[in-house]
């Protein structure tokens, strides 16, 4: 009787190696077979290229470059819940299913002229695009990309389009995006994706450019291009309708011409309080998220784009646009101080942690190369070559809110 159960467990074995095999999961190299997860895998976009790097964060070296994805000028990333597969979205239109473990293009799809980036749904079944042109959101299906629905982005009496940018899952199935040309955020309801449900705030101030949402879900910020300050939507609470917060933190002072747009998408939230890029000015922000009102601000080298927080939140690391690009510098989130200055290269673009924070990655485009530092010491631990590396993204965003 024992060695039939042993046989039977054996017998179970070779047909789950099997089908592992069939699923691409196996890696045959050099004469032996070997397992991979995908835990420490990631995504360096190549902008140059139309291509992507798969790359390894524990042994901090490329796997595989995939080709084919189209005009990568502006794209992001966002992954299955099992990390297998990337979902780029390109700003020519092109959403692009990429399979990390095999190295090669699983599905792509144009959907768009001009695109700006997406999210995926908190049950990992729909992926939601923003559109630029045509202005607008699109559902499709995870698996198979298949278009589940179109919202146009209208808004005004004369129905007119605008372009959607900000958007991000939340929880109960749901997107939140910014209409920039319309001046609204909307909810969407994605529970029956054939059939979304749509909450528009108008009015939530000029111009928001880009949004986020807080680790835990609950609130959607977003930013404003056309005026000092932020809208806020509480989404736990949606019928208190969005609010300003931060109104005319540069007045009376000279506003200055804005070389690139900062990204809120990550903004670094630590310790109750969160650190966020001021438009147009050498500053970074310190915002109470009790209460949502400005607590400091930080100045600092240029015109702040990314302010990322590493994971345990004890440092926040800033990049720059022109003429400071070259430049990173970080914070130390308890004292509010800068800490150090790195000067990796020039055109530093991107920063991903990696899951826990023991190193960040920096794309640094004009010199074709990426930087890997050690976060505890700030000395340079690894450096990979690239097409002009810009958006760089870790499967560990498959498990996090709002990425």
């Amino acid at each position: 009787m024992v060695g039939a159960g042993v046989d039977q467990w054996v017998g179970a074995v070779m047909v789950r190696y099997a089908a592992l095999i069939a699923a691409g999961t196996v890696v045959a190299t050099a004469g032996c077979t070997t397992l991979r997860a995908t835990g420490d895998l990631g995504l360096v976009v190549e902008r140059a290229t139309g291509s992507v790097q798969v790359v390894d964060t524990s042994q901090r070296a490329p796997l595989a470059q995939i080709t084919g994805l189209g005009d990568l000028s502006h794209a992001s990333v966002v992954y299955s819940r099992d990390q297998r597969y990337g979902y780029v979205f390109g700003r020519d239109g092109g959403l692009t299913k990429v399979d990390l473990l095999r190295g090669r293009v699983d599905k792509r799809v144009v959907q768009a002229g001009n695109a700006i980036g997406g999210a995926i749904s908190q049950d990992g079944r729909v992926v939601a695009v923003s559109n630029y042109q045509p202005g607008g959101v699109k559902l499709f299906d995870a698996d198979s990309l298949a278009l589940l629905a179109e919202i146009p982005a209208t808004f005004g009496g004369e129905g007119k389009r605008s372009k959607v940018v900000g958007l991000v899952d939340a929880p109960g199935r749901r997107f939140v995006c910014s209409l920039y040309d319309g001046d609204e955020i909307w909810l969407i309801d994605a529970r029956d994706p054939r059939k979304p449900g749509v909450t528009k705030f108008s009015g939530v101030g000029k111009q928001p450019y880009d949004g986020t949402v807080t680790p835990d879900g609950r609130f959607y910020i977003a930013g404003l291009f056309g005026e000092d300050g932020l809208a806020l939507v509480d989404l736990w609470h949606p019928d208190r309708g969005a609010r300003r917060i931060l109104r005319g933190y540069g007045r009376g002072e000279q506003a200055l011409p804005v070389y690139k747009m900062p990204h809120l998408d990550s903004w670094a939230m630590a310790g109750g309080r969160a650190f966020v890029p001021a438009a147009g000015r050498h500053e970074v922000l310190v915002i109470d998220m009790q209460t949502w009102k400005e607590a400091a601000r930080i100045s600092v080298a240029g015109q702040p784009i990314f302010v990322v927080a590493r994971p345990d939140g004890r440092q926040v690391w800033v990049n720059y646009a022109l003429p400071n690009n070259d430049v990173v510098q970080v914070i130390d989130t308890e004292t509010a101080q800068i800490v150090k200055t790195l000067k990796p290269g020039k055109a530093v673009l991107h920063l991903e942690f990696t899951p826990r924070g023991e190193a960040v990655w920096l794309s640094v485009r004009d010199e074709n190369r990426v930087e890997v530092y050690d976060t505890e010491t700030f000395e340079r631990v690894a450096q990979l070559t690239a097409a002009k590396p810009s958006g760089i993204f870790f499967t560990s965003r498959a498990h996090r809110i709002g990425l």
